[in-house]
């Protein structure tokens, strides 16, 4: 089952409240979309652990009810 926009959302706000977040839908099947965040929690990070940290927030989502995040994060 697809995972909706607004759930995505959710979870990344909930791990990171002061986020800038945006979603955006690629492909309009609810499988395949594009999320940039914008965190103070990044700060300090690399590129690649500030996804690891996303991916964490999506609770084991990934791979399941989201099959596709091109994802871009970055600090305030």
């Amino acid at each position: 089952m697809p995972m909706a926009a607004g759930d995505i959302e959710t979870l990344i706000r909930a791990a990171f409240p002061d986020a800038r977040v945006t979603i955006e839908d690629l492909a309009g099947d609810g499988d395949h979309y594009a999320a940039t965040v914008v965190s103070e929690a990044f700060r300090g990070r690399s590129r690649v652990q500030q996804h690891q940290m996303v991916y964490a927030a999506l609770q084991g989502q990934m791979g399941g009810a989201l099959h596709a995040l091109a994802l871009q994060t970055g600090v305030p």
